[in-house]
């Protein structure tokens, strides 16, 4: 019987890993599939290639599905998101001089978020009082989960995103590059390329993902609605292969083989030096200065592969918060419905995987790992804290939407 054929795209990203793995691994072609890897620079191409059906599906930002069913952006196509590609792995990091300018304010370099913010924000005030031109960070693509965490550590440490600083788009590979020509100020983008600035000398990492919002989602499997809906046995068959793919990657024994196959040309084309520092979670922040990072990358443990709706109405609400789109019911239910659980509960129920009982949670609730309910023994999630103690309710999300709202109001 001929194998069931699919086209994926993705883009050279250390989270690209369970995707990547999955094909060079075999276990796609464990489970009667060909998958044809389609590797993009930028987002805008993964949009694009989706919309005008290149791509069954692709590694994609977790917002992504979300924008993409309001409307948001040209040639929005209809998709799902059944499978998260893990948690973590993002990081902020800024130039040298910046850097120097935030220790001087009491930056200890330690990656936390609350001194590198206070640090930033009296950086951010003396700027702005000498009447020079606001910082600049970069991001990835608008609807991302790089712009909303960053935005959201900015505004929890009192500088409003939208007038205290600059934002621009580049594609990751050239975060690196557009810091040491001194075109931009700051980036927050996912690894290598937070990495690659330090080992270059251009750049210091000022704070990671992990620490703002602990146990955070990053990239999904983005799917084509069509395809999702007439193709399910291939659906089931790829989810279970990027299942059995995420429990490799996450297993210590496999870090090095895994870093080989992510330095391939084909994939990210990196030095394997450049690679392992995330998978350990021995982040370089800057020179000689190494910082460990419980749970930078997480591809496997605490239900890293589910695909949280209470994920998807957090980004919905920074949307909402940032003037993306309007808040209503309805479009509460196509953000929330963008994410499929039920799909991922169908594909790898037969495998005995311990999958949630639930759809959503409240997010930053847990201060410890807690044992969960669950289809099968041994699922345990958190911790999972936002940075400022606040948490995330998603059957209060008016109420979160108009606490975020104060919040905005008081900043800087």
């Amino acid at each position: 019987m001929p194998k069931s054929q699919i086209a994926i795209g993705f883009v050279p990203l250390l989270d690209s890993a369970v995707l990547v793995s999955a094909v060079a691994g075999g276990f796609t072609a464990d489970e009667g599939l060909d998958v044809r890897l389609v590797r993009e620079s930028a987002w805008s191409s993964i949009r694009d290639r989706l919309a005008v059906g290149h791509l069954h599906a692709a590694h994609m930002l977790a917002p992504m599905p979300i924008a993409a069913n309001l409307g948001l952006f040209p040639l929005s196509p209809s998709l799902v998101a059944p499978f998260a590609l893990g948690l973590g792995g993002n990081a902020v990091t800024v130039s040298n001089a910046l850097a120097e300018q935030m220790r001087a304010e009491g930056d200890r370099g330690d990656l936390d978020p609350v001194t590198a913010g206070a640090a930033l924000r009296e950086v951010v005030r003396a700027r702005r009082a000498a009447r020079a031109a606001p910082l600049r960070f970069g991001v990835v693509y608008h609807f991302s989960g790089h712009n909303y965490e960053l935005r959201f550590w900015l505004a929890a440490c009192g500088i409003d995103p939208d007038h205290d600083v600059e934002f621009v788009i580049l594609p990751p590979p050239y975060m690196p590059d557009a810091l040491a020509a001194g075109r931009i100020d700051g980036y927050c983008v996912g690894e290598p390329w937070n990495s690659s600035a330090v080992m270059r000398g251009v750049g210091r990492i000022a704070t990671v993902k992990a620490r703002i919002w602990r146990s955070s989602p990053e990239k999904v499997l983005g799917v084509a609605r069509d395809f999702a809906e007439t193709r399910p046995e291939a659906l089931d068959a790829l989810l279970r292969a990027l299942y059995r793919a995420a429990q490799w990657c996450g297993a210590p024994e496999n870090r090095e083989a895994l870093a080989s196959i992510l330095a391939a040309p084909a994939h990210l084309g990196l030095p394997r030096e450049l690679l392992l520092p995330a998978l350990s979670g021995e982040i370089l922040a800057a020179p000689g200065r190494v910082v460990p990072v419980e749970d930078f990358f997480v591809t496997a443990a605490k239900a890293a592969t589910f695909p949280w709706q209470s994920h998807a109405l957090w980004f919905y609400s920074q949307m909402v918060r940032w003037g993306d789109c309007s808040h209503s019911a309805h479009n509460a239910a196509i953000a929330r419905d963008s994410y499929r659980p039920d799909l991922y509960r169908r594909a790898l129920r037969s495998l005995g995987a311990p999958l949630p009982g639930a759809n959503l949670k409240v997010e930053g609730a847990l201060i410890r790992a807690t044992a969960v309910g669950a289809s099968a023994a041994g699922l345990v999630l958190g911790p999972d804290g936002f940075f400022d103690g606040h948490a995330f309710d998603p059957d209060r999300l008016d109420a979160y939407l108009a606490t975020q709202r104060r919040a905005r109001e008081v900043a800087i």
